[in-house]
């Protein structure tokens, strides 16, 4: 008999085996695979932690906020904090971040303040007014299409020649949507500088990873696309940090897009408007994923590198705290939104049906 040479089932097998989950630091705050430790100076090692448990305070206060009534739509973000922040500190300042839903902390780290954050929750228009010089947009509500506009925001700035790049970040179940393709496959196609997350919580809402695509990795999806693709222990700050460092410095380098997949966990519901966790998810799998918590992770490292203290932790959850409670009331200070305020915005010269409905609006709202 010649010698099988068709053996498709076996390529599939072959390309999942290459897909490893690249880790630096261990559940106990261990190093274990010291030739990538970025070996990160001491002030860098303390501020990101610090932003780590700042961001852990803004959503714990959030979500209390969200119950009060005093904001809106909320994604709470416990447990993707070394997939959001420290993906976050290997970028620059002139990069531009395309959020998802879920994404706030990146872009109030990137320069957006938080009493805008606030009111973008309330759908407030100011919310989504960004502040000149600012590389970011609004969150995506619509899931994965912020994958599109990113390939397109980066193929600009590869016609200007500029040496910075476009970041978006979706969820595993943003990864089964028709924009994610299309938008890898148009910045492949084009070799542009964009860095594409994959944030695997391992829920797209409430179906699990598992059984929403049969893909035996959310990273090796970037191949279709002719796109390098790592899967990252999500849970660690280190292997994030360092996996968003080579993907930037290849893609200001003219080496084209990456896509990264950080294996992580969100500890809350999908969003505050009305999910469940408990319907789909067990004590033991909460419990388990409670185990590699981030924060935990990155304390016992610092902690054992003499970086960290319980002082040191009190005094940023009390400037979180602080900065929260100012924020907000700065929001709540905010001029009440008018049907006529979104109707002048539009348009730089609003069409006759809008001048029409203008006119409607400003005479119910004199009264």
């Amino acid at each position: 008999m010649s010698e099988k040479i068709f053996d498709p089932k076996g390529v599939l097998k072959d390309v999942e085996n290459k897909f490893e989950m690249f880790q630096i630091l261990n559940e106990n705050g261990e190093i274990v695979n010291e030739e990538y430790d970025p070996k990160l100076s001491d002030e860098d090692l303390v501020e990101l932690m610090s932003r780590m448990v700042y961001t852990r305070i803004l959503d714990q206060r959030s979500i209390s906020l969200n119950r009060q009534g005093r904001l809106g739509f909320y994604a709470p973000t416990a447990g993707q904090e070394a997939s959001q922040i420290a993906s976050h500190y290997a970028l620059e300042k002139d990069d531009w971040i395309l959020p998802g839903y879920r994404d706030v902390p990146q872009i109030v780290w990137h320069g957006l303040p938080l009493w805008k954050a606030f009111l973008f929750s309330r759908g407030h228009f100011i919310g989504n007014q960004i502040p000149e010089g600012l590389n970011i947009v609004p969150p995506q509500i619509i899931i994965g299409a912020q994958y599109i506009q990113t390939a397109g925001v980066a193929l600009g700035i590869k016609k200007r020649g500029g040496k910075n790049v476009a970041v978006t970040y979706t969820g595993d179940g943003g990864s089964s949507q028709g924009d994610f393709y299309e938008g890898i496959n148009f910045a492949g196609a084009f070799k542009v500088p964009a860095i594409f997350f994959i944030q695997n919580n391992q829920y797209a809402i409430s179906t699990p990873r598992e059984i929403q695509t049969a893909a035996k990795t959310l990273a090796q999806k970037g191949i279709a696309a002719g796109i390098p693709c790592v899967q990252v222990d999500g849970m660690d700050p280190l292997a994030v940090y360092v996996a968003t460092k080579d993907a930037r410095e290849r893609a200001v380098a003219g080496e084209g897009p990456t896509l990264i997949e950080t294996v992580c966990y969100r500890y809350g519901p999908h969003t505050m408007s009305g999910d469940d966790p408990t319907r789909y998810r067990t004590p033991d799998i909460d419990n388990e994923w409670a185990k590699k918590d981030p924060l935990v992770r990155f304390r016992k490292y610092l902690e054992g590198k003499g970086l960290w203290s319980e002082e040191k932790e009190t005094e940023v959850i009390e400037k979180a705290k602080s900065d929260i409670k100012e924020a907000i009331k700065k929001a709540d200070e905010a001029p009440k939104q008018k049907v006529t305020d979104l109707i002048s915005i539009m348009h730089e010269e609003l069409p006759s049906n809008l001048k029409e409905q203008y006119e409607i609006y400003k005479a119910k709202e004199l009264k």
